[in-house]
C-alpha cells in the first residue's frame, strides 16, 4: 500500500530557495552557490575541461520542471544532456529543457551547440536574464539522479546507488523564450576543490 507513495516521493524533488535547506557537505556550498559562470569555475580548477554531449533531442520534461518553464503539464520540450569533464573526470551532470513554444530568435545557437559550453553562452549574452538559484537533494530513485548513474556508468565510473546527489537549477529567459538549466554535482567535484588549493 505505501510503495507506490513512497516510489513517487523519490521521483520529485523539493527545490528550496537557499542552499542551507539541502544539510550538504559544507565541499559542495561554493560550487552550489557560484554565481557566475559555473563553466568558468571549472576551468579554473583543472588544466583541461570538456563538455561532452550526450545527447539533445526533443523528450517529454519531468514533472518537477513542467511549471518552473510555464507548462501546466508534462509535455515536449527540447532536452540536452551534458557531461563536464576536469581533466578527463566527470564532474557535473547538466539538464537542460527549452519549451518547444520557443523559437531559433529567442535561443539561437541553442540547435547548434554541440560540444561548446551553454554557460558560455549564456553568460555573454547582453540579452539572456538569469533567474534565482534553487537547490535540491535527489534521492536515487530521482530521474535526473538515475540518468546521472546510467552517464557515469557508460564512461567506466560509478556513483554509489544510496549516495544523495545535490543539485541546483535555474531558469533563463531571452526575448520571449525561457530556458532551464539543472545542474547535479557528482562527489569529484570536491577533489577539484582540493586540487586547486594545493596548486596555491
Amino acid at each position: 500500500m505505501n510503495a507506490r507513495p513512497r516510489s513517487a516521493s523519490l521521483r520529485q524533488a523539493q527545490w528550496q530557495p537557499h542552499v542551507l535547506a539541502l544539510n550538504a557537505p559544507q565541499g559542495y556550498v561554493p560550487w552550489l552557490t557560484e554565481d557566475g559562470s559555473l563553466t568558468a569555475r571549472l576551468k579554473a580548477h583543472s588544466d583541461s575541461f570538456r563538455v561532452q554531449c550526450l545527447h539533445q533531442r526533443t523528450a517529454i520534461c519531468l514533472s518537477d520542471e513542467a511549471v518552473a518553464i510555464g507548462m501546466h503539464h508534462r509535455g515536449r520540450v527540447w532536452e540536452r544532456e551534458v557531461l563536464l569533464r576536469c581533466d578527463n573526470t566527470p564532474a557535473v551532470f547538466a539538464h537542460t529543457v527549452v519549451p518547444m513554444s520557443a523559437t531559433a530568435a529567442d535561443w539561437p545557437l541553442f540547435s547548434a551547440l554541440g560540444e561548446r559550453s551553454l554557460g558560455t553562452t549564456l553568460f555573454g549574452d547582453p540579452l539572456v536574464r538569469r533567474g534565482v538559484l534553487e537547490f535540491a537533494r535527489l534521492r536515487e530513485g530521482h530521474p535526473l539522479a538515475q540518468r546521472t548513474r546510467a552517464a557515469l556508468a557508460a564512461n567506466g565510473q560509478a556513483v554509489p546507488d544510496a549516495h544523495i546527489l545535490y543539485a541546483r537549477r535555474c531558469l533563463y529567459q531571452r526575448r520571449q523564450g525561457t530556458l532551464l538549466v539543472t545542474e547535479v554535482f557528482l562527489p569529484s567535484v570536491l577533489e577539484l576543490i582540493k586540487t586547486s588549493k594545493n596548486k596555491r
